[in-house]
């Protein structure tokens, strides 16, 4: 489970550049790499036979077209997923081959009006169309898959651990490979199936993993948690909020969290860096719309100053700007912004 050896940190583009085009989309996926991105981040779910399909969650009204195709109207329900009611259109009431006639949409629309021009521009992806595509992309792209509310499916009979190894059994090729998880039970059952990867412990700022609802992730924060994380997992990927810190005088600073998993051996990633004020930590916001940008790189130099291995950004071409003016020229020790 030894990590890649890449730039630091590593910039990721979270489910492509999302921040221009429509997420989880080819479109997303290449311009991203076109944007000096080193890794693209898939979110995985599952169709009712088994295929792993790439969207941020299985249920799939607000990223998709579903709403406008009559003959799926009453596949609209209510489910419980990870314990909160959700009513929609779920991908595992759906065959890929039904799947693969919806059209991709912004799932942010007043925040991206711009991307929504994007709109039913491209269909959905599976994994292996992901695949197949970075296989003729100019330059080795990293994927970092994220599996998705992995208890859930496991209880409806498509446990995601088993189909991607199966998924990745099927190719002669792959791209070096990082998987994520909120739940640290599907990343074991990952490595026991032989999957050959880097593991990576998606942690929240708040609440409890769906399959330790008694060990708060604010557990695995402390000196004790970090330790024992590092008996199971390569690194931790931390929602900013933690890392972030404001003090009384309103000023953002960084905690030392990043230092104290590095002492037992964790790379440390964080999510998401966004250049939209309303994304932003509050003393980097500028006058103007919440849709409008802030100080992004006083943020996105802050968080790689704190020595951070990886970045999940929405924009990756300014992920990589901010990670240039801060490291300067490759090789250079440090630099400022």
């Amino acid at each position: 489970m030894q990590a890649p050896s890449s730039p630091r940190p590593l910039v990721i583009a979270h489910r492509g550049a999302s921040g221009y085009r429509p997420e989880h989309t080819a479109s997303a996926f290449l311009l991203a790499i076109d944007l000096g991105a080193d890794a693209v981040e898939p979110d995985l779910v599952a169709s009712r036979d088994g295929v792993l399909v790439i969207r941020h969650e299985n249920e799939i009204s607000t990223t998709t077209d579903v709403a406008r195709h009559p003959e799926f109207a009453d596949r609209r329900t209510t489910k419980t997923i990870d314990g909160v009611e959700v009513t929609g259109w779920f991908t595992e009431d759906f065959l890929w081959s039904e799947l693969q006639t919806l059209g991709a949409s912004e799932r942010m629309p007043r925040t991206r009006p711009a991307n929504t021009t994007y709109d039913g521009v491209d269909g959905l992806l599976c994994l292996d169309d992901l695949l197949d595509l970075l296989q003729g992309a100019p330059t080795e792209t990293i994927v970092v898959v994220e599996l998705k509310h992995p208890s859930y499916f496991a209880g409806i009979g498509l446990p995601l651990d088993v189909l991607l190894a199966e998924a990745l059994r099927r190719r002669t090729a792959l791209p070096r490979l990082i998987i994520e998880s909120f739940e640290l039970s599907v990343l074991r059952q990952v490595a026991a199936r032989g999957v050959q990867a880097t593991l990576t412990y998606l942690i929240e700022a708040q609440g409890a993993p769906v399959d330790r609802p008694l060990a708060p992730y604010a557990a695995s924060l402390t000196d004790d948690g970090l330790a024992e994380l590092a008996t199971v997992v390569d690194g931790i990927s931390v929602d900013k909020a933690i890392l972030l810190q404001t003090d009384d005088a309103g000023r953002t600073t960084v905690c030392d969290l990043v230092s104290r998993a590095h002492a037992v051996g964790l790379e440390v990633f964080c999510w998401t860096l966004r250049a939209e004020n309303r994304f932003l930590a509050a003393s980097h916001r500028r006058a103007g719309a919440a849709h409008a940008r802030g100080d992004w790189q006083a943020e996105f130099a802050m968080l790689m100053a704190a020595g951070i291995d990886g970045v999940f950004a929405d924009q990756p071409d300014l992920a990589v700007e901010a990670r240039r003016r801060w490291w300067g020229a490759p090789g250079a020790v440090g630099g400022g912004v």
